[in-house]
């Protein structure tokens, strides 16, 4: 075998990838062994093979941080990896689900992310109740940016919050990143072609791809998800990754709070008085309900 060599993953489908070396190669790859799980964003130390003409990965490099999904055996799975900011795309149509959303912030924030929501197809007309819905966001902290990628409107500002970041679209189906990415990179190939028919008839929406923006920087796009639930060992257990429960669980009046029947409960009190908004604290009532699920299906021997 050649010597190792450093490379980012450009693109996941499967057990296939495609890497970018410092002379900007890109090379087919795969990982040595089943125990390897790489995904785009990757760092990871690779060798040719001369003898079968591959290049095969070798290492993964350490992450700075990664987004995590649980499967439905409460296992951590990571999506995306070394990211700057998460951008989760929504639109008036498809209806967005908003306790999706959340639990997409909710991953991004626990594993220290900056996220940002970015609507498209605004053309279409955002209704009163979407719009009060984003207001609630923007004044948890999460900001928010709105355009279409079918009129062409508003993708400068996205261009703009993408600039020189390593930034991840993720969203519902049908919200029009794979839109977004062609606006943003002109010069953009969506689909991966040849390279995702060789993992046995899987569709192209399975894979994930980085590309280079024309101003510095990355654009990860990730397939849509109709659900998604982010690793309950990466959440903090107190808060789950709500901004406005973090900064109201110090007034509860027990240190190991649920936030769910519990007296004396301050994220109970402010969610009736009008300190936290009511579908927030219902979507936070449903991930806690999720989390200690998943955490029984895990089993004793991988209970917190």
């Amino acid at each position: 075998m050649s010597d190792t060599f450093q490379a980012l993953v450009i693109a996941t489908f499967g057990r296939h990838l495609l890497v970018r070396d410092a002379a900007a190669r890109e090379l087919k790859a795969r990982p040595f062994g089943r125990g390897l799980v790489i995904v785009a964003g990757d760092n990871v130390l690779c060798v040719d093979d001369a003898r079968t003409n591959e290049t095969h990965v070798l290492e993964l490099c350490p992450r700075r941080n990664a987004l995590f999904r649980s499967n439905l055996r409460g296992g951590s799975e990571p999506i995306v990896a070394n990211l700057s900011q998460l951008l989760v795309v929504l639109a008036p149509n498809p209806k967005p689900d908003l306790f999706v959303l959340d639990r997409y912030l909710a991953a991004a924030t626990s594993g220290g992310i900056a996220a940002t929501l970015v609507l498209n197809k605004n053309d279409l007309g955002v209704a009163e109740e979407l719009q009060k819905e984003l207001d609630v966001y923007q004044s948890i902290g999460y900001d928010w940016l709105a355009g279409s990628t079918r009129a062409g409107t508003g993708m400068d500002e996205v261009l703009a919050a993408c600039a020189k970041q390593t930034s991840a679209l993720v969203g519902q189906s049908g919200v029009g990143k794979s839109s977004l990415i062609r606006r943003l990179v002109p010069k953009a190939e969506v689909e991966i072609g040849e390279l995702v028919r060789e993992e046995e008839g899987r569709h192209t929406t399975t894979a994930s791809r980085l590309f280079d923006l024309p101003e510095g920087g990355s654009l990860i796009d990730s397939p849509g998800v109709r659900d998604f639930a982010p690793a309950i060992d990466r959440l903090d257990s107190g808060h789950l990754g709500f901004i406005e429960v973090a900064r109201l669980a110090g007034d509860c009046r027990f240190a190991d709070c649920r936030h769910m029947r519990e007296p004396g409960c301050a994220v109970i009190a402010a969610s009736q008085a009008g300190g936290m908004h009511p579908r927030r604290y219902e979507s936070y009532r449903r991930l806690r309900r999720l989390f200690e699920e998943l955490t029984e299906a895990r089993g004793p021997q991988k209970r917190r």
